[in-house]
């Protein structure tokens, strides 16, 4: 008898223990995150109906990715990853605290919000810089896609899909609870760190390259700064992102007031705005399910640049056509195409970069990416304040658009292709 042709099986590696308990302790902390950020800006409402003011609450929240992205990603490559998104995470929890005592008491303020949400920021970029390092840490490289796509999604869904809707019902409680719950979430999320992500992870202490023993810090920031700004693939992609990150966060900015209010367009409520959120983070899960699948099929230079052009031609809708349901569809679609551009974009830096370079290099990128997110939360207030906000809205589409012309220009897959085998 012929003997039957031997099949080939392709193993999948699996993502393990340790991704779960990140996963599940990122997942703790970003519906946190959901809460904080549908509580602020509706909080806000109640304090001012200035589009300038409104703005410059959200240009707070970013402004210290624009100062500390770089140092923040020194102290993740100098330090135990862990430990510095625990420490984050902790003083994330006490600052909470003290919002709730402000609010219980009837004394909280515009200035005292703003250096809330300034306060808040700052936690954030540690956290953020090095939980996002911590995933090629934990996972194996064959499923860096797979990882960050169920970091994306649970990011989005915690986030958007139930913090915002959580944030609003809170805030129907009392601002106290508003604030209160997001503090027991982040140590929640310390608690599943410390006892689901054992191990150290350093790697400054780990690295097989020599290392200079007396290299000081400023140094350190400008090799992560010069590698960016030296790579033919990421310089591009991580300047095209940034002004879209910039257009977006502006034009978010002006939305609560397009959509939410008496005298809006669309005419919804602060309890209905959230679920605006949920339609965001619904095609957020979508497209982390997707990526894997598409990217068999597609590709990923494609993919990724494909899914950043249909993100902003989306934002013509909720101006185009201001009704609730078309402005939800939309943002379901923005939600599945920013999440597989976002995975993609991320899962390649983790690939094309050094892992004892990689919280440098992730915070000089989100540095400028992040930062660039207080300049147009400024900039959306004062056009929306001269020209109202229906051009400002169309002017953050517009530019947009124009700014992915270069990635699409120079940017080819062979050239990613290319870079990867240089990493080691």
């Amino acid at each position: 008898m012929p003997r039957s042709a031997p099949t080939t099986t392709t193993t999948v590696e699996p993502l393990g223990h340790r991704f779960r308990a990140l996963l599940a302790a990122t997942t703790l902390a970003n519906l946190g995150d959901g809460v904080v950020q549908t509580v602020v800006p509706l909080y806000a409402l109640t304090l001012t109906r200035s589009p300038g003011q409104i703005a410059l609450v959200t240009a707070l929240a970013w402004l210290p990715w624009l100062v500390l992205g770089v140092p923040g990603g020194v102290v993740v490559d100098r330090y135990d990853r862990r430990r510095v998104q625990v420490a984050a995470l902790l003083a994330r929890a006490a600052l909470l605290g003290g919002a709730v005592a402000l609010a219980a008491t009837g004394r909280m303020t515009v200035p005292a919000l703003l250096l809330l949400v300034l306060a808040y920021g700052v936690t954030d970029v540690l956290a953020d810089l090095a939980q996002s390092a911590l995933v090629p840490d934990v996972v194996p490289r064959s499923r860096l896609q797979a990882a960050n796509g169920r970091v994306v999604a649970a990011q989005q869904v915690a986030g958007s899909f139930v913090g915002g809707p959580l944030g609003g019902a809170a805030l129907a409680l009392g601002a106290a609870w508003a604030f209160g719950l997001p503090a027991a979430l982040a140590v929640l999320a310390v608690v599943t760190l410390l006892r689901g992500v054992p191990g150290s992870y350093r790697h400054e202490r780990a690295a097989t390259t020599p290392v200079r023993p007396a290299r000081r810090a400023f140094d350190e920031a400008r090799e992560g700064v010069g590698f960016l700004l030296r790579h033919p693939v990421l310089r591009p992609l991580l300047v095209a992102g940034s002004v879209l990150n910039m257009c977006f966060t502006g034009y978010t900015t002006l939305l609560v007031l397009w959509v939410v209010g008496a005298g809006s367009r669309v005419g919804m409520t602060p309890t209905t705005y959230p679920l605006l959120g949920v339609a965001l983070a619904t095609g957020a899960l979508g497209g982390s399910l997707l990526v894997e699948p598409l990217l068999r099929r597609v590709g990923e230079v494609r993919l990724l640049l494909g899914c950043w052009v249909a993100m902003a031609l989306l934002l013509v809708v909720p101006v185009a056509a201001p009704y609730p349901a078309a402005v939800a569809a939309a943002f379901l679609a923005i939600g599945l195409t920013s999440t597989v551009g976002n995975v993609l974009s991320q899962s390649m830096r983790q690939r094309l970069v050094a892992p004892a370079m990689l919280g440098r290099v992730g915070g000089a990128g989100r540095a400028l990416a992040y930062g660039l997110m207080p300049v147009g939360a400024l900039l959306a207030g004062a056009a929306a304040e001269r020209w109202g906000l229906a051009a400002a809205l169309l002017g953050a589409t517009a530019l947009s658009l124009v700014t992915l012309v270069h990635p699409l220009a120079v940017v080819r897959q062979r050239d990613v292709d290319a870079a990867e085998p240089a990493v080691g």
